[in-house]
């Protein structure tokens, strides 16, 4: 990647001015190209006016128009050229700031202001349909842009049910009215909530790093190991059959099935005599046979 880090503090000791110093050392770990504005190092001008494109000061100023003109003719001033072939030759652009009064700082604000003029950044016309080219279709089209702010609040009052409000409505006009309207695909942003609650030891270990030990020598990697033998599995033999029980003495093994009727010590036969009487009546009385 091309990556133009566009950065917005004015103590380069801070936590912002670490997280950036972090996000440079990654970069380079990962072959990416990066250039910085740092406006506060730079003593940026953010403020707009007729020198910005050569536009005689008694005549009256149109901003869009002068700054067309001047761009199309070479004649804007020096330090607005250097940054727009800074983010002519990034693919990627991070947008570092506190967030200050819910929005970004006025020093950033006036970047944006002289830098992203008409002829460069907006006011392009299709010339198949004639319709102006923005909202993500521009001279910028294929670029991609983070931002990352770190903010005083904590995390769930910059959220969705936030008192201070979503941080993507906070960050509207930044993301969809001036990166997205130009063309430039704007990616979810990066809060860090909570960053005057930051311990100071945590920002020294910040700014001064612990020294990482050298990588370790290139060796050969060694040869692979054969697969291990899959155990034999043995199969236990049979179990003896049991042996018969032995029978008791005087009694056989298995004693035979009856045949008759079964015997009953308390039952008495009875046959009917002359005198008893055989017919329903019998059965009624409450006999059973």
């Amino acid at each position: 990647m091309k990556v133009l880090w566009l950065f917005a503090h004015p103590d380069r000791r801070s936590l912002s001015g670490s997280l950036m110093t972090e996000g440079l050392r990654t970069l380079d770990a990962h072959g990416h190209r990066h250039r910085v504005s740092d406006l506060y190092a730079m003593k940026w001008n953010p403020v707009v006016d007729a020198a910005d494109y050569a536009h005689d000061p008694a005549d009256r100023l149109l901003v869009g128009e002068a700054s067309e003109r001047a761009y199309h003719r070479g004649h804007l001033a020096p330090d607005i050229r250097a940054e727009q072939e800074k983010l002519t030759w990034a693919d990627t652009v991070i947008v570092q700031f506190p967030l200050w009064w819910y929005g970004m700082p006025a020093l950033l604000k006036g970047w944006f202001d002289r830098v992203f003029v008409k002829g460069f950044a907006f006011g392009l016309t299709d010339p198949a349909t004639g319709r102006p080219r923005r909202y993500g279709d521009g001279k910028l089209t294929g670029k991609r842009a983070m931002v990352i702010t770190t903010a005083g609040a904590r995390a769930a009052t910059l959220g969705p049910r936030g008192v201070n409000g979503d941080l993507n409505d906070l960050l509207f006009p930044l993301q969809h009215g001036t990166l997205w309207y130009t063309g430039i695909s704007v990616v979810p942003p990066l809060l860090i909530p909570s960053a005057d609650r930051a311990p100071p030891h945590r920002l020294r270990h910040r700014r001064h790093p612990p020294a990482r030990p050298p990588p370790h020598p290139p060796h050969h990697a060694p040869a692979p190991l054969p697969p291990p033998e899959r155990p034999r599995l043995r199969r236990r033999p049979p179990p003896p059959p049991h042996p018969d029980p032995a029978p008791r003495p005087g009694r056989p093994l298995h004693s035979p099935t009856p045949t008759g009727p079964p015997l009953n010590p308390t039952h008495k036969s009875r046959r009917p005599s002359g005198s008893e009487s055989t017919g329903p009546a019998a059965i009624s009385s409450g006999d059973r046979i």
